[in-house]
């Protein structure tokens, strides 16, 4: 190796050393850095879980109380839906009011016209009422409507079998459903949801705190200027602290993963799904390795330019809003994964990890087209922090 080339990668390892040692002795700051996501994202989905599970077994395996406007004009109704768990009690004077202020979750009504239009044979209306802006109803919705239309289709076949007429010849179809994804893909869904938007997340601002304090902060502090007046040269300068905040976020996304494998195996239900396989968090490591680059540099190229620390931290707004962007879109308007997908910052990401989720085998020119766009845009923003540096301006602070 040349000589000049040994010298430039010491000082990107001296650089590098520098910053890492800097933040190691502000103890608290780095273990927020290094622990906040691997603590919280698991005790965030598993307490989602722990009341996603509360909330079925309380909604679907207790009986309901459901009130019911002129119950008396359908007894054998009645009785069916209390069979089904389903309790048909008095309704409220104002039953509209109730709905809207969540007293009441899902009503009935029976048609005034049900006992009439019952003995001629004629389809009888009952109406549910319920506010479809309320998620908490869905269930008990979900309920009532599945047990009305169970009733109605047993009347019906009674009606039938009394006419002479074999029920079946009012079904002339029957549909059945094939599931062809696999296991391993239905395990993976449930990580396809949640998994992707906080590694991304992690990984574009795992190193955030270290490389707005090694630009802006340092700048604040006006001790930029006397390691820009060293002869080492600036590229290999930002390299350093951009090598020593890739180095923090990526241990901090290995903790997240290990932190959400951990977690998974305690837990119950789906949450149960992350528990992710070694090989695994392995390929998610280097499917985000690109995407630390990316977010350190980035950060480098905005920090540079900013006064101060606060000035640089505002920017830690919209920037988190990035990663989510992605996954909104696509739960809007779902698309099928094409090779230009793999070269769109965050989309690449988000679709590289559900397919490791769901063990899909990702071929080389996946591989090829990922890899360069990710590492060819994390140059490009290297490459902008480097011109930024060599403004000196950069070392005046205020």
């Amino acid at each position: 190796m040349e000589p000049q080339k040994r010298g430039l990668l010491a000082t990107v390892w001296t650089v590098m050393r520098k910053e890492l040692r800097d933040i190691s002795r502000d103890r608290r700051t780095l273990l927020l850095s290094l622990l906040l996501a691997p603590l919280l994202y698991p005790v965030l989905i598993l307490g989602m879980n722990k009341l996603a599970e509360s909330r079925v077994k309380t909604q679907i395996d207790k009986p309901l109380d459901i009130p019911t406007v002129n119950a008396e004009a359908a007894p054998n109704l009645v009785a069916f839906l209390k069979a089904q768990g389903l309790n048909v009690v008095a309704a409220p004077d104002d039953l509209t009011a109730a709905i809207r202020s969540q007293d009441i979750d899902v009503a009935l009504r029976i048609s005034d016209d049900y006992p009439q239009a019952w003995r001629e044979g004629r389809p009888a209306l009952v109406e549910i009422l319920r506010d479809t802006t309320r998620r908490d109803a869905d269930i008990p919705s979900t309920r009532l409507q599945a047990a009305l239309g169970a009733y109605g289709q047993q009347v019906g076949a009674l009606r039938l079998l009394a006419r002479g007429i074999d029920a079946q010849v009012a079904r002339p179809v029957d549909v059945g459903m094939q599931d062809l994804a696999t296991a391993e893909a239905k395990r993976g869904f449930y990580m396809s949801l949640l998994l992707p938007v906080l590694l991304i997340i992690t990984s574009f601002l795992g190193g955030a705190y270290l490389i707005l304090d090694a630009t802006a902060g340092e700048r604040e502090r006006q001790s930029l200027e006397p390691l820009l007046a060293t002869p080492a040269p600036r590229s290999a300068v930002v390299s350093g602290k951009i090598a020593a905040a890739c180095f923090i976020g990526m241990v901090s996304l290995l903790l997240t993963l290990l932190a959400f494998k951990f977690s998974a195996m305690f837990a119950t239900g789906m949450a149960s799904q992350l528990n992710v396989s070694y090989l695994s968090m392995v390929q998610m490591l280097f499917v985000l390795l690109p995407m630390v680059f990316i977010g350190t540099s980035l950060l480098t190229y905005l920090a540079a330019a900013a006064k101060s620390m606060k000035e640089a931290q505002s920017h830690m707004t919209w920037l988190m809003l990035l990663p989510m962007l992605p996954g909104y879109a696509l739960m809007v308007y779902p698309l099928k994964t094409q090779l230009w997908h793999f070269a769109v910052p965050f989309l690449a990401q988000n679709q590289m990890l559900q397919k490791i989720t769901r063990h899909e085998t990702i071929d080389m020119q996946v591989w090829a087209v990922y890899l360069g766009a990710g590492f060819g845009l994390a140059a490009l923003l290297w490459f902008a922090a480097v011109r930024r540096y060599h403004h000196e301006r950069l070392a005046i602070s205020g």
